[in-house]
């Protein structure tokens, strides 16, 4: 019998585009070339689909950053099968055969936000990971906000603000800020991962220049209160047939690097984060956090796997921060070092997610 083919599928237009590549180095290393035929697939910054080089760079080098090669094959996946198309100016459009399964190991707008997820569902293709909804709702915090206060889970307090809403009423959105959520505040783009243009303000001179930061990166942007306390991080996986999501042990992320918060360098730049797991917190702590994350998981639809970050305040309470349904994929990032912790070893956990996807049908579910 012929093995499942997996369409590995990485890059994308967005600032997260060198993430996805440094993810998908490590699945297609860790992925059974003897139980699967693997098909690794770029989207170029421009948006173009090619056949992944022999020689693409997936990881940092001398401080430079991966991006895929545009030189390969260009690629077309038609809406009405399953089957790959190669082809090249000039030349005679070529079938590559289908494709079973895609793992798109792919962050931010355009990719991880239920675009790509549409796309696949349109043309028949099983996939990797959340549905159109969830992905689109886990992508757009303030979106995700609304639907986990609605399942009655503890959020912190948050402002969204629209593009419009800043441009023509950016004192009034200041002056809301100040009065309903305090100082100090951090600023992200709605829309974006990997702590990507995320700042920290202390008075309306340093949101007014954090906004303008975010929205280099998103029209849309989120101001929230800041929670003091520890990051505590859980990894949520997806069961075979009608059992419960399960939670992986809680970890908790410490800043080793000298920033003030979890940036981009701290969670992809060496020796600039740390991760315990199991983190040291009371057993009835580690458990409700398991507990939350998967009311978390089940509140946005997530399927596949979902990364689902809290603070413990001071006080012993839990806030939960966000859900990530295509959390960064490294074999040394968080959520599958927490599933390591937990018992599930990165390729069992790459095998564990293309099983999953294989055993569900694309459409309705």
């Amino acid at each position: 019998m012929s093995k499942p083919r997996v369409a590995v599928v990485f890059g994308g237009r967005n600032s997260e585009h060198a993430v996805s590549l440094m993810g998908a180095g490590s699945v297609l290393e860790a992925i059974d070339t003897s139980k699967y035929e693997v098909i690794p697939i770029g989207i170029t910054q421009d948006g173009r689909w090619v056949l992944a080089a022999g020689d693409q760079r997936f990881q940092i080098e001398g401080g430079e950053l991966p991006a895929v090669d545009a030189s390969g094959a260009s690629l077309a996946l038609p809406t009405g099968g399953t089957g790959l198309i190669a082809y090249d100016q000039g030349s005679i459009p070529v079938e590559l055969g289908s494709v079973d399964v895609v793992f798109p190991v792919m962050h931010g707008p355009f990719a991880e936000d239920g675009t790509i997820q549409g796309l696949l569902e349109m043309a028949g293709v099983r996939y990797v990971g959340s549905g159109v909804l969830a992905s689109a709702v886990g992508m757009d915090k303030g979106y995700m906000k609304a639907v986990l206060a609605a399942a009655d889970l503890p959020i912190g307090r948050y402002l969204a603000v629209r593009d419009r809403d800043w441009r023509v009423g950016r004192d009034r959105v200041m002056k809301e800020a100040e009065q309903q959520l305090g100082w100090p505040l951090f600023v992200k783009p709605a829309r974006a991962g990997s702590s990507q243009g995320i700042s920290k303000a202390h008075d309306r001179a340093e949101l007014e220049r954090a906004v303008e930061f975010a929205r280099e990166h998103d029209p849309k942007v989120l101001i929230e209160a800041a929670v003091g306390g520890r990051e505590i991080e859980c990894a949520v996986l997806q069961s075979f047939g009608d059992d419960p999501p399960a939670a992986s042990a809680p970890g908790e992320v410490r800043v080793e690097g000298g920033q003030e918060f979890f940036d981009f360098e701290a969670k992809y730049y060496p020796d600039q984060m740390s991760l315990t797991v199991p983190a040291d917190l009371p057993a009835e702590t580690a458990e409700e956090v398991r507990a939350l994350a998967v009311r978390a998981f089940e509140a946005l639809g997530c399927e596949g796997l979902a990364r689902v970050d809290f603070f413990y305040t001071p006080e012993g309470e839990l806030v939960l921060n966000e859900i990530n349904t295509m959390p960064g994929f490294t074999s040394l990032s968080v959520a599958p070092q927490l599933w390591a912790a937990s018992g599930l070893s990165y390729p069992e956990l790459v095998d564990r997610l293309i099983q999953l996807a294989l055993n569900r049908s694309p459409g309705l579910r």
